[in-house]
């Protein structure tokens, strides 16, 4: 990936080639102990709101309603976005999450606002 950012579920096992990985969910994945998740940051703060999570429910008719109000919430947390950048710039940035689905999710959101 030429900018250095993926997004994998932190249910996948983790790999050398993710480099730096970080859990971008508001709430600790479900089953999940620090060794398996093998994250090296987690930033909650970045997360949704619990508001908006809650509404979403990982709807994808929510989708792209989801988008724009998470994309909302982020345009208050540069200096989460700007940390995010940094480690990026460093290497291999891999945003970490915990929804089943990959294609909706606040990891998609996050890497389209820092690739934007």
């Amino acid at each position: 990936m030429s900018t250095g950012i993926a997004i994998k579920r932190v249910y996948d096992a983790p790999e050398k080639m993710d480099g730096f990985r970080v859990l971008v969910d508001r709430v600790w994945p479900r089953g999940m102990n620090k060794e398996k998740a093998a994250v090296d940051l987690w930033m909650k703060e970045i997360g949704p709101s619990t508001e908006l999570r809650k509404w979403f429910g990982h709807d994808p008719a929510r989708w792209d309603e989801f988008r724009a109000r998470y994309r909302d919430e982020l345009a208050a947390k540069r200096d989460l976005l700007d940390e995010l950048r940094a480690h990026a710039e460093k290497g291999q940035l891999t945003l970490v999450y915990s929804a089943r689905d990959e294609a909706h999710n606040q990891a998609v959101v996050i890497r389209e606002v820092m690739e934007g």
